[in-house]
């Protein structure tokens, strides 16, 4: 494997390496196997404390957060907006500088406003792990997404990876059109000319308006439709939106034999059926757990922790 700078952060797939990228993946899939052979405990971060702050409602991605931790032997700090002094009045850099003088060692963020992260590693000297940052980079997400790629269909290079959906608001979208880039897919963006964001094809993405341009892929990524966005004139309705774009079953009446995900949560019967995302061909379930296993790998490598061969 390619040397690479040693990882201090991780705040967008943009920002690392290829390198860096294959090292995440490389660790996660040992930590994988270990955890298929019950082995979950590897107790590499004893003594580290790490902070886990959520500006945003999460289930998935905070909860997996919380499994690394543990079987990595970390104590975290888990804060919530709701319950934290911003309903005070308290700024984000204040928060992050007293959960620092606690003597946090790495701090995981998910927030609102695109930057925030990349905003707190200019002010804290400990690594900063973005979760979600506004419309602007979910990198963790992406990671787990290229690992269950990888598990399922091997190399992804030169690989047909559709994203399907929302493209403009999605951070989830931006992370893994870097990611799949990097590793030599082919990634097509279908979706409704309101959902595509001017200038996404710079990232090395094609544009389709046409369903059937995603059936014929390796991987079919479904993206949430964000119902609050429809009341904003990007699409008709939810309905509408179903009949043109979202996958079900006579959408696969055809030869097609794209594997399905979907980074959750999934609006049923919007994005794609019940059929369709509890099927055999669906991925969605197999990437739950990956991202454990991805958390674990980021955690470690940024904070040093060396996993027992």
């Amino acid at each position: 494997m390619e040397s690479s700078p040693p990882l201090t952060n991780l705040l967008s797939i943009h920002e690392l390496t290829r390198a860096q990228l294959l090292l995440i993946l490389a660790t996660a899939q040992k930590y994988k196997s270990l955890m298929a052979e019950s082995i979950r405990y590897q107790p590499v971060l004893h003594g580290k404390t790490i902070g886990l702050l959520f500006y945003e409602p999460s289930t998935r991605t905070r909860c997996s957060f919380e499994l690394a931790c543990r079987y990595l032997g970390a104590h975290y700090i888990s804060i919530a907006k709701a319950g934290s002094s911003f309903v005070k009045g308290e700024t984000l850099k204040d928060t992050v500088w007293n959960l620092r003088a606690m003597g946090v060692d790495l701090l995981v963020m998910r927030h609102p406003v695109s930057g925030a992260a990349h905003y707190l590693s200019q002010k804290l000297d400990i690594p900063i792990v973005n979760a979600g940052d506004g419309m602007h980079a979910h990198p963790t997400q992406a990671l787990l997404d290229i690992f269950t790629m990888q598990e399922h269909i091997g190399t992804l290079e030169n690989k047909v990876i559709a994203i399907v959906g929302d493209i403009r608001h999605s951070r989830v979208a931006r992370s893994n059109i870097h990611a799949l880039t990097k590793l030599g897919a082919q990634v097509r963006l279908v979706a409704p000319p309101t959902f595509i964001p001017p200038g996404i094809e710079q990232l090395g993405a094609k544009v389709y308006q046409n369903i059937e341009e995603a059936l014929s892929a390796d991987i079919i990524m479904a993206l949430r439709i964000q119902k609050e966005r429809q009341l904003s004139g990007y699409i008709p309705s939810t309905g509408e939106y179903a009949r043109l774009f979202g996958l079900n079953q006579s959408c696969f009446n055809t030869n097609s034999e794209g594997l399905i995900m979907h980074p959750g949560p999934i609006n049923r019967g919007v994005e794609l059926t019940s059929e369709i995302a509890d099927s055999n061909r669906s991925l969605i379930l197999k990437q739950i757990p990956n991202g454990v296993a991805v958390r674990m790998a980021i955690l470690a490598t940024l904070l040093g922790g060396h996993q027992n061969e």
